[in-house]
Formats: structure tokens, sequence, C-alpha cells
């Protein structure tokens, strides 16, 4: 039976995705499972697949538009269905193209007739998209002339709508009498806008306290020298401090939380997210089950994170769930810095620069150890001051036996 293969809510908090590409063409037979289509979310590329074998009849939407969750944006039939089917499913649309994607023009007229002058009371007809834009931009539907079938407003005719305004609304610019510095307009991309979205509101909604230690790695690094010297895959000072905060979930369950607004929820396995730096920006992977994963696992599954986080081939799923990220910024020389956390996770672990420091040793001496700081934010709804502290000790604790992360 033909039916609509409409944009999927690919990220819980967005009620548009970026169509990125197409893999299949119009025509084309695909089988179940087949990647039909790219769809960039804030931070990651997620594949389209066909839930069952199908004929592409037609594409609604063209790669690189943006369409609104839930919008149609192809028509597919059954292997062997009559094209009618299909036909009468795009008919119904009216010819409009989900994310606005012009309908091909007529041979004549040469031109679109103009829209002609809404009677009081006419009803207005536009796509989701152009709704959506026309409310942000503090336009009236009223007011923009539609090009689309049946004078139908599209996305394309809020933007000149908006364009036309800001024109008007803009006065001359006066003659500059002083020569001042060039200024380069970097526009925003969808990840560096959410970012700072969901950082804003982090601050904004989660009430954040801090607790600091400092920690003597030398018996951590000991141990990450005689594991390099025998494994296979080389590890990293962070590839342990992961692991140590993976395993001081468990030690600490009651830590393993995160508030929603109507429970607290608890975890019973130690996900722990890993604040990865690419050139899209900043991403968090999450690596699952670090409590059961040994330390060469915990160091594949975080580097095979950053390639891909880098390539932007991250899957949604992978950036959600969990307690607590871990942000390193020692390789920068950072001693110490408090982050913000990451929604909706209770906790993340902000590791400095590992460096010789001053040292009173256990039984009271004065000595040179390689010491790191490390600062917990925690979303107080979720800790209190006392968990936290038994956490950070848990975790203290883990680093000074740091034999513990290899049983």
């Amino acid at each position: 039976m033909a039916s609509f293969l409409r944009m999927p809510g690919v990220s819980a908090d967005a009620d548009t995705a970026l169509l990125e590409s197409w893999s299949v063409a119009a025509g084309d037979t695909v089988s179940r499972g087949t990647a039909l289509a790219t769809v960039e979310t804030d931070k990651a590329l997620v594949e389209i697949e066909a839930e069952n074998d199908a004929v592409v009849h037609t594409l609604l939407a063209e790669g690189g538009s943006t369409v609104a969750v839930g919008d149609p944006i192809a028509v597919l039939s059954e292997p062997g269905e009559d094209p009618a089917a299909a036909a009468a499913l795009v008919a119904q649309l009216g010819g409009a193209m989900a994310g606005d994607m012009p309908a091909p023009e007529p041979e004549t007229p040469k031109a679109p007739a103009p829209a002609p002058a809404r009677r009081t009371g006419e009803r207005i007809f536009s796509s989701p998209l152009a709704r959506r834009l026309a409310k942000e931009y503090g336009l009236e539907l009223a007011d923009i002339p539609g090009t689309g079938p049946a004078h139908r407003i599209t996305k394309k005719d809020v933007e000149a709508a908006r364009a036309g305004a800001v024109r008007r609304s803009t006065p001359p610019e006066p003659t500059p009498t002083v020569t001042t510095a060039e200024v380069t307009r970097i526009p925003h991309t969808r990840l560096r806008r959410t970012i700072a979205n969901r950082l804003q509101a982090s601050k904004q909604t989660a009430p954040h306290f801090y607790l600091t230690r400092e920690l003597d790695l030398g018996p951590l690094l000991a141990l990450r020298a005689e594991v390099n010297a025998a494994a296979e895959r080389r590890v990293s000072v962070n590839d342990l401090l992961v692991k140590a905060a993976g395993l001081a979930l468990q030690q600490v369950p009651e830590a393993n939380v995160s508030w929603s607004d109507d429970d607290l929820l608890q975890y019973a396995g130690s996900d722990v997210a890993v604040a990865v730096a690419s050139e899209r920006g900043l991403v968090t992977p999450v690596i699952r089950g670090v409590e059961k994963l040994g330390i060469t696992a915990v160091a594949a599954a975080i580097a095979d994170a950053a390639t891909r986080a880098g390539d932007g081939r991250l899957q949604q799923h992978e950036l959600e769930g969990g307690s607590l990220t871990v942000s390193n910024l020692g390789m920068f020389g950072i001693d110490d810095f408090a982050a913000i956390l990451n929604p909706p996770q209770s906790t993340i672990l902000a590791i400095g620069t590992a460096k010789p420091r001053p040292w009173v040793g256990e039984s009271g001496q004065l000595t040179v150890a390689t010491t790191c700081r490390m600062t917990a934010s925690f979303d107080h709804r979720a800790i209190d001051g006392a968990l936290g502290a038994r956490y950070l000790q848990a975790l203290a604790t883990l680093i000074a036996h740091p034999i513990r992360l290899l049983l």
C-alpha cells in the first residue's frame, strides 16, 4: 500500500531536521533496512532506513532542505503496486513539497500570477515550516503573498517577506568618518546554536554546586606504564579516569542518577559520556556499561567515538543517556576548571593537567608528586553536598589503588 515517508523525530527536543542527502532516487526498488536518506540533527547524522521492501515513487524534499518533523519527504509504494495509488498521495499534497521544495514550474505562463488580495476571513494556506518561521520572525501570514499551489505560503515566501521587512527597516548607512578594523561574521552552525541553548538552559534550570579534590596520580601512572608495556592497544590517563569514574558510580549508586520533573532516575549501569572537541563542535558520546569493560576496551570505545565525532558519523542514540560526563582539559595545561552540566545528567567531572606539585604524603612528609585537580559539578536537585563528597571519595580511593580498575 502506498504511503508517505515522513521526517522522523530524530531528536527529542527538535521540531525540524535537516535532510542532508538522499541515498536513493525516484524509481529505485529498496529492501527493508536500506538507507534511504541521511538526516542531520543537532549533534549527529542519522540514516533513515526503509521499514519494508518498497519502491521509491516520489521524493518530496530536496537534499539540504529543513523539514518539519512529521512532514512527508517521500512517497513509497509496495513492489508491484499500481503507481496510481502513490500518485494519488502526491496529489493530496496539492503539489506542495515537504521542506518547501518548489514544484516544477509550468511552461506557460512564463511568470507566476500574482496572488490576489485576500478577503477578510479568507482561509490562508501555508506549510507547517512557513507558519513556524513566520511566528519566529514576527510576521503575519495574512501579509505574506503565497507563491505555492493555490497561493500556499512556503518557506521561500516567508524568507522573502522577512528580507523585505529588514530592507525597509534598515536606514541608509552613513558615510564612515573613521576607519575601523574589519569584522568577520561567522554564521552559527546548528551544532553551535544547540550547544549555546543547552548550556544556557543548564545554568538557568539546574542549580550547580562544585566540589574539588587534588589527587596523587603516581599509582595510576605506574599502572598505565605496566598496561601499555603488555597490551596491544595503548591506554591514556583519560581512559583510566573514565573507567574509575564509572566504577565509582557503582560504589555510590545514589549518585548514578538524573533529575526529571516527575522522578529521580537511578541507573543500574555506568554509562559515562566523554567530552570530545571535534571540528563540528563539542559532542559527548556515551560509553555504555563502563563498569563491565576492560581498560583496553574502554580505550577502544573512546577512540572510536572520537574518530566518528570528527567525521560527523555519531548516531543520535550514542549522544543520549548516562548520568555523568568526563571533561578533560589537562592536555591544554589547564590546572583546574568548573564545567557546566550536560543535561539531563547530574554530574560532570572536570579534570585538569597532571604535573609535579608539592605534596604531603600519608606519613606527613613533604614531597613532590604528580597530581591533578578534579572539580565535579553536581545538580543540587539530584545530589546534595554530602553525596557528592562521597562520590569523589570513592573516585579518589580508586585512583589511589588503581589495581581495582583491573579487577
